[in-house]
Formats: structure tokens, sequence, C-alpha cells
């Protein structure tokens, strides 16, 4: 048995998925999470990035800066994402997303609460929450009104560790048992991306696979290709 996230009283049976009939759901997608620092020149490489191959959001997560350090920086990321038809969602910030007129918000279980953000955000922006390793929390999330649910870290991160640690039959488990898309997070390479994949991940998130590649981050977005295909 796997052992019980946060507010799960009873332990995950890893078979669970295997007893019932999976809905056909739409191919993985990959998810761009921002690096932690963006210079002047962050724009040229989302570009290039996104020109790669197939992302389908980009979120900005920017901590500790002032807001109209992120009011320039969004402003000019939102057109980059627009010209791929790539959603462009603001990490936490549900204030600044109104601002902004940004496709989508991420909130982590500290960030405010579902609800609150889609009546001030309304019903088009698309809401996902964080909820680390708890079968609770994403319930909680769905029925608050969540678009999507967020899994993670599924392995070692330095981007933002965690000592939540998830394993790919609790992506099987939300996916027989919902509609809503779920992304897994965490440390994920191309490597060792597919049996997140197998078991059922809408989309995966990175963030060091595609910004910390060696031949820059168009390569880093096109090494996905394989695993995403």
């Amino acid at each position: 048995m796997i052992d019980a996230g946060d507010g799960d009283p009873i332990p995950l049976d890893p078979g669970f998925g295997e007893r019932f009939d999976r809905q056909r759901r739409p191919a993985c997608q990959l998810y761009v999470v921002s690096p932690p620092n963006i210079d002047a020149e962050f724009a040229d490489t989302l570009r290039a990035a996104l020109g790669a191959g197939p992302v389908a959001a980009f979120q900005l997560r920017l901590k500790d800066v002032d807001d109209d350090h992120i009011r320039r920086t969004a402003a000019a990321l939102q057109s980059v994402c627009a010209d791929h038809d790539v959603a462009f969602l603001l990490n936490d910030r549900m204030d600044l997303a109104k601002e902004l007129g940004t496709d989508g918000i991420h909130l982590g279980q500290s960030d405010g609460d579902v609800r609150a953000a889609r009546a001030l955000l309304g019903p088009d922006v698309q809401i996902g929450v964080t909820c680390h390793d708890s079968r609770h929390l994403a319930m909680e999330a769905g029925e608050a009104g969540a678009d999507y649910v967020a899994f993670g870290a599924f392995y070692e991160t330095t981007t933002k560790p965690s000592h939540y640690r998830p394993e790919p039959p609790l992506l099987t488990w939300w996916t027989t048992l919902s509609q809503l898309p779920c992304v897994a997070i965490g440390g994920i390479t191309p490597a060792n991306a597919p049996p997140l994949i197998a078991a059922g991940a809408d989309f995966i998130a990175v963030v060091n696979a595609v910004w910390a590649h060696p031949d820059g981050a168009a390569a880093g977005v096109a090494s996905f290709a394989s695993v995403l295909a």
C-alpha cells in the first residue's frame, strides 16, 4: 500500500486503477514553469523555447520581487505566449492575475481560496491548485471549482524542494475518478517522465529540464517530443 497523503486517512492501493475501465483522455501535454530568476533577454529565450515544440501552458513564478517587476515581466511574456497559442498563468497572485488579464492562476495551499479566485477572476480563467500528495486536497480543490489539480514533487528537485513524494498510482486514481485534469510536477525529465504519463498525467510541469538544458531552452522543450508523442 502507498502511504496516505496529507488528510488521507486510508493508504492508496497501488492497483486501484487496474480494477476499472479508465476513461479516454487527451494525450499528455507539456506545462512549462518559469525559472526563478528572469533577465532582460528572457522573452527571446521563451520565444525560442515555445517555437521548439508543443507547449500547452507557461506559468510565471517569481518570488521575492516587487509587483512592478511582475507587471513588467508579465507584459513582455504574455504576448510571446499568445503568439504561440500557449496559456499564460501567474503563480499565487490572483489580484495581479485580474489586473493583467492572464489566462490563468496557480494557487498553492497558502495562496488563497479557489472560490475567492473564481469570484474575482470570472468563469473563463483557468485556476490550478497544488495538492502535494493528497487525495483529500485534490477532491476539495475540485469541489471548490478548480480547473486542474497538481501533484508533486514526484522526484527530487532543486527548484522548489518538497518533502511530499507522491507515487504514480496517485495519478491513476485521480484520472479513474475525475475528469478534471491533473498535473505532475517535481524533478521531471524526459528520462523519468514515462511512468507518470503512463499512470495518467494530463500534463507534466517542468522547470530545470527546459531552462537548465545544456543545449538551451529550445533543446529542452524539444527533448520531450519523443515521450509525449
